[in-house]
């Protein structure tokens, strides 16, 4: 049985990581040259980097730090920050990005999303999507830059978003975000069986058994976390880590064996 992928996600601002709470509360917890440096050395799947200062401000996405991290970065490397035109896309690129994550421009532009698709292969391209539950429980697109929950049903945007093009979607809870409570399981789900594309879920990682749940029972084909991999112990120290090899895949292979 293949491993799916288990992938860190890192939170850039001001040039260093933080780590966030529900999208609140950002923490600083060290350089992101160093962490990579020590997911290197743990043979991570992939990392994933969010710069949420240039999501917050609709910048420019900062290039030199962004080649710095790369040319660090012995796996394949993923990054989200305000990509809204197709020449920010050819500089990640060449700046030693593999992967281009597109979340607000999803909804705002979709015809951008379609030409990045086809002009950069779907491969290339990732859909990102805020999830959030409004007053009455019900799970709603969410806004990272204006704070607000938006009228656009989860569901049914996914499956446009498909259409689309994309070659994966990355889903993030922001009610779950740095609570290592668990993912939410049961909307990783229902996401998907309404798409056919692999879906990365992320929000609420605590333990390799969230992984596994999410994973085997969810059928997610990846699963990220943030605070999972760079706190430890019930005071949050900062520790990066990862599980090894021989943890997921006895894990995984062993729930295959009960199939």
């Amino acid at each position: 049985m293949a491993i799916p992928r288990v992938i860190p996600v890192l939170l850039l601002q001001n040039g260093g990581l933080v780590k966030t709470t529900k999208f609140k509360e950002a923490v600083y917890v060290g350089d992101p040259i160093n962490a990579v440096k020590i997911f290197n050395e743990k043979n991570v799947d992939e990392l994933c980097f969010l710069d949420i200062d240039a999501s917050k401000k609709n910048t420019e996405p900062n290039y030199t730090l962004i080649k710095e991290i790369a040319s660090e970065c012995f796996m394949p490397l993923s990054y989200a920050g305000a990509v809204k035109n197709v020449d920010q896309i050819k500089k990640l690129i060449q700046s030693g990005v593999e992967k281009i994550i597109i979340n607000t421009q999803l909804r705002k532009n979709p015809d951008f999303v379609k030409e990045a698709c086809n002009q950069f292969g779907s491969s290339t391209i990732v859909g990102a999507i805020d999830v959030k539950k409004n007053f009455w429980g019900k799970h709603f697109i969410y806004d990272h830059p204006s704070e607000k929950l938006t009228n656009l049903e989860v569901l049914e945007f996914v499956k446009k978003a498909e259409e689309l093009g994309i070659g994966e979607l990355l889903v993030n809870n922001v009610d779950l975000d740095g609570t290592m409570q668990g993912y939410d399981f049961e909307l990783i789900k229902k996401i998907t069986t309404s798409v056919n594309i692999p879906v990365v879920a992320c929000g609420g990682c605590g333990s390799i058994q969230d992984i596994d749940k999410v994973v085997n029972d969810a059928k997610a084909q990846a699963a990220a976390a943030g605070s999972f991999f760079v706190f430890h112990g019930k005071h949050k120290a900062v520790l990066i880590t990862y599980p090894d090899y021989s943890s997921l895949e006895k894990i995984f292979n062993s729930k295959n064996e009960d199939i």
